[in-house]
């Protein structure tokens, strides 16, 4: 039997009080992500469309079905090292671009398994029956405080330091890459997005959205719940299901167009 494909809908939209959209997402077949860049002058769009773009580049080796797993999950892995570089290099050529950053949570599915790549607060949720599970971990400093107790989940809300990342992709090295492997289940549905969405949502009305037996709808229904809230930041959604049937889809979607 042949291995599963990623059937995906997906949004990228500026938030109501931000000038531009420095988020970026992927989608393919095989390979999905979204990325939310920070970082003024522009350097958040420019981070971000380097690691999608990075991303998308790899796709035939990262799909190449001659190449054993354990290669394909090391070179998924070692692809976050060559965004870091790329974006420490094109800080150095622009002054004004220096502190620029990006997040990545990116999905690969190959045989039958889900790779899940993850660097700070952009979110991989998914849906399988009825149970909706993160399977991102933030690289944020509330959830450090969380995971040591100091905090309550209530207090994490509306911390201060709620957005302040402990991970990025900066172009200086200092990251610590971590792939986490899952099964892969046929009609599992997963969500990839940006803290603009699960930073005004809560996890239940996400799921109820997130139900909506078709994508687009569901997309639509979370983008206007952002948007109904405020919606304080740039919002990106890649929803998918997997599937046996081959998705044969390569596009690019916010800063990375």
């Amino acid at each position: 039997m042949g291995g599963f494909f990623f059937d995906s809908s997906a949004r990228s939209l500026p938030g109501l009080t931000r000038s531009g959209n420095e988020d970026s997402a992927f989608v393919s077949g095989s390979l999905i992500a979204v990325a939310d860049g920070m970082g003024g002058h522009a350097g958040g769009e420019i981070a971000s469309k380097i690691a999608i773009k990075t991303l998308q580049s790899l796709t035939p080796m990262l799909t190449d079905t001659t190449i054993d797993p354990d290669s394909t999950e090391d070179l998924l892995l070692n692809s976050l090292h060559t965004i870091d570089s790329e974006i420490g290099e094109y800080a150095r050529e622009a002054e004004e671009l220096r502190g620029m950053g990006t997040t990545l949570t990116a999905l690969l599915a190959h045989d039958d398994t889900i790779a899940l790549l993850h660097v700070g607060d952009s979110r991989c949720y998914r849906l399988r029956g009825n149970t909706l599970e993160q399977l991102s971990n933030d690289h944020t400093v509330v959830q450090e405080l969380l995971n040591q107790g100091t905090i309550t989940a209530t207090e994490a809300l509306d911390h201060p330091q709620r957005s302040v990342l402990t991970q990025a992709l900066m172009g200086d090295g200092n990251i610590v890459p971590l792939l986490q492997l899952y099964d892969a289940k046929e009609d599992d549905r997963y969500l990839l997005c940006s803290d603009g969405l699960s930073g005004v949502l809560t996890v239940k009305e996400i799921k109820a959205f997130l139900k909506k037996s078709d994508k687009e709808v569901a997309i639509k229904a979370l983008v206007d719940a952002t948007y109904i809230q405020g919606a304080p930041d740039n919002i990106t959604i890649v929803i998918a299901d997997l599937t046996r049937r081959q998705v044969d889809i390569n596009e690019l979607l916010g800063a990375a167009l």
